[in-house]
């Protein structure tokens, strides 16, 4: 089940797997939390969630990161801006003026083709093959009742299906309102960002990990989550405002991960 906008990862047989939140600009606090997890890059992986760029201080090294055979993402909405940004002025007015996207007027203009043709081919949809068994990462969310297998089957056909999984936030409210959702079939877990929340959250096979690393103005954001989903299931944190871990959680079980309280 292989289109390019789904890509297959195999079980890492030698290193670690981990998947990173909403980045959104902020790559040395990830090289920093790195370091401390003594990660490897020769055996190491880190998958992205997406929204790699904008609003932080770092998004012209977007290149520089997916160019790193160790380093994985999917397509945030915030490159689905950038993308759309080209051929639309509104877009463009938008994502420029009040989504972030200030930053492109300070890099060269010869930049901007490579920034574009890098994230372009970004999939939408990840899954990797782990211990705890098949895990996805998707940047929003997935329409709900649909399988796992038919949502990477819908993302070549299907445009709502594409936008929902970049965009929507139905999922989540859900929660909020109800406390509860239903778990998507045909995946041991499926990982998401795009909500800033105050810790990670984890409902039946679903987990959220955007824990607003951008916004280090508010009390409650300003942290970046790293979630270790192979060889064991771990959740690491570092403050962005301090530049120091937060929380090291181990669980043993991988299958039955909770997240930090």
């Amino acid at each position: 089940m292989q289109n390019q906008l789904f890509k297959f990862f195999s079980r890492n047989p030698q290193g670690r797997d981990f998947v990173v939140g909403d980045l959104h600009g902020h790559f040395s606090a990830l090289e920093l939390m790195l370091v401390q997890i003594n990660f490897n890059p020769k055996r190491d992986r880190v998958f992205a969630v997406g929204d790699l760029i904008d609003r932080g201080p770092e998004s012209w090294r977007v290149v520089e990161f997916l160019n790193y055979p160790w380093f994985h993402s999917v397509l945030g909405n915030h490159e689905q801006m950038l993308l759309d940004a080209a051929s639309s002025p509104s877009v463009a007015k938008n994502w420029l003026g009040f989504n972030g996207g200030a930053w492109w007027r300070s890099i060269p203009e010869a930049y901007h083709t490579r920034i574009r043709s890098v994230i372009s081919r970004l999939p939408i949809a990840i899954e990797v093959n782990t211990l705890a068994g098949r895990i996805g990462v998707v940047h929003a969310d997935i329409p709900y009742g649909m399988s796992w297998q038919s949502f990477v089957r819908s993302l070549a056909e299907d445009r709502e299906t594409r936008e929902h999984a970049l965009w929507s936030r139905q999922r989540f409210r859900q929660v909020q309102m109800m406390g509860r959702t239903q778990p998507i079939a045909g995946i041991e877990m499926v990982i998401f960002g795009h909500t800033p929340i105050q810790r990670p959250l984890q409902y039946g096979n679903i987990c959220y990990i955007d824990t607003g690393a951008t916004y280090t103005t508010e009390k409650t954001l300003g942290h970046l989550t790293l979630m270790e989903i192979h060889p064991t299931l771990e959740i690491h944190q570092f403050c962005i405002k301090t530049e120091k871990m937060l929380v090291t959680n181990k669980k043993r079980e991988p299958a039955k991960v909770k997240v930090p309280a």
